[in-house]
This record gives structure tokens, sequence and C-alpha cells, in this order.
């Protein structure tokens, strides 16, 4: 197997520590397990979504495992501004934190942005499949993502947009966010899915509807990626389902430039290291001799 070297250089913006990052809503609601992720091995972590208003959820059930990964409607439940307090230390420190944030439309993006003002890069949540109003209900739309990438770029820090693949053609929705000053799209979250209880005779999840991810939908986002690639000049990170280090290199050939874990956590808290294990070695290649090298 390949293996390359650890990153030497930021990544879209963000000095990384290896080419894997902890995804959004992954264990990224305390700064307590954020620090541990990084400890475990992750070259950086994303925070989970933070939006305007404090928000409970959706009612559950509200995470069901399912064959090939995890069905999930959470919400977006987060405690908004009073996350600032929380993450400040990890801030302080210049520790390799994205900060996710979320809002419906731009100026409620620029005013989560506006609380985080030591954060080293943002990560725009266009894409959550199952909150109404936000996510995938305005990221479909190539004029809002632009003008919501606009409105937190203002605040000169790097800007990842996440995108979702419930679109007619991803590669449009990228090219807006880049038009918007995006320094990297994060592709893909997770797919809109559902399962119904035969025996219950109702959908298993609350919200009735989810999004689906782990190893089932890593051919999608290993398409995203690709037709991403194609479209946009700015880096790609790629994200659904990956959980070995064949995995990360797959995501590279598409075009990405690194890969965010998530689903694979629950499995193997220590994913990270052990995918690093696999894929870095001191004489490997950098990883830029493989990012893309499907399309030629």
């Amino acid at each position: 197997m390949i293996k390359l070297q650890t990153p030497t250089e930021k990544i879209a913006g963000v000095p990384l520590n290896n080419h894997m990052l902890l995804a959004a809503g992954v264990l990224g609601t305390t700064a307590a397990s954020l620090s541990r992720m990084l400890r475990l091995g992750a070259g950086g972590v994303v925070t989970k979504s933070i939006g305007p208003e404090p928000k409970d959820g959706h009612h559950g059930p509200s995470l069901i495992p399912v064959s090939g990964g995890i069905l999930n409607a959470m919400g977006l439940p987060n405690p908004s501004q009073e996350f600032t307090e929380e993450i400040a230390p990890l801030l302080a420190a210049k520790e390799p934190v994205v900060v996710s944030i979320f809002g419906g439309t731009p100026a409620e993006f620029a005013k989560v942005a506006e609380w985080f003002p030591e954060a080293l890069a943002f990560e725009l949540n266009l894409s959550c499949p199952h909150a109404e109003g936000y996510g995938a209900a305005i990221g479909a739309n190539p004029r809002v993502v632009r003008e919501c990438t606009e409105s937190v770029k203002t605040f000169g820090k790097p800007v990842w947009v996440k995108l979702t693949p419930n679109v007619a053609d991803i590669g449009v929705i990228g090219r807006a966010a880049e038009e918007g000053g995006a320094d990297a799209i994060v592709a893909i979250n997770t797919v809109k899915a559902m399962r119904i209880s035969t025996g219950m005779r109702r959908p298993v999840l609350g919200n009735k509807f989810g999004g689906l991810s782990g190893t089932a939908v890593f051919p999608i986002a290993v398409r995203a990626v690709y037709d991403l690639y194609e479209a946009c000049t700015i880096p790609v990170i790629g994200c659904g389902g990956v959980s070995t280090a064949d995995n990360v290199l797959e995501m590279m050939m598409a075009g990405a430039s690194a890969v965010e874990i998530g689903s694979a956590i629950y499995d193997n808290i220590n994913v990270f290291s052990d995918i690093a294990e696999d894929l870095y070695d001191a004489n490997g290649i950098p990883a830029k001799e493989i990012v893309g090298c499907a399309h030629d």
C-alpha cells in the first residue's frame, strides 16, 4: 500500500497534524472530548455545529444503527453562544480546531461567526438533511450558499463549506461556495434516508427521516469528491464512510486534500491512530502526488 508523509504545510488554511480530522457532530460538544480526539491521533477536530439560538433538537429516537452505518435525526441540538466559554481554552491554545456553525440566513451565519474571534477556521453547515430552515434546506440554493460564504469570509478566517449530497449537481453548489470566497469544500454530509419498523408500522426515527452515515455512503462521498475536484479549484475535504487507510487514499485519488472521520469512531475510538499507523511512513510520498490522480 502507498505510504504518505505527514503534512508539512497548511491544508485549506489550517495547520493539521495529519490528513484526518474529526467530523462535526461526533464527540464535538465539549473541549474535553475534542482534546481527547486530538490525543488519540486526530490531525484536527471540527466542533459540533453551533447556531444563532439554543436548540434541543428532535425528539427521539434520534440515532439508530443500521446495516452499513448509522441513521440519525438529531436536529442540530446545540447550546448556541454558551459554547464560546466551553471552547475558549482550545482556541486560545491554537489547537487545530475548526468551528462548525449554522444559520438560516447570511446574517445569522455572520452573527455566530462573530462569537469566535480566535477561531482558526469555520466550517459552514449548509448540509444537514433533517433541520427545517437550516442545513440542506438552504444549502441546495447556489445563491444562498454563495451569500452565506461571503458573510463569514468577511471575518478574515479560512472558511470551509460543508455540502449536501442531496442535490442534482453538487459541482454547481461547490462553485457557488468558491465564488463566495470559500477556502475549501467539505463533502459530504449525511444522505437523507429513513427506516420503518414493520412491527410498529411506523418510522423508527422520531423525526421520521434522518441522515445516513457510515461505510454505506462511502461510494457516494467518493463520487461527490471526484465531481467537486473537477468543478472547483479550491481544496476538497472528503467526508463520508472513511474507516481505513485505503479509504483515505481512495478519497485523495478522487481529489481530497484531507478527510474527516465520524461514524467509524462508534466502532473504534482509536481509528485515527490505527489509520495513521497504516498510512504514514518517514519515507512516504507527499500526499499531493496522489491527490486527484484518478483524473489523469
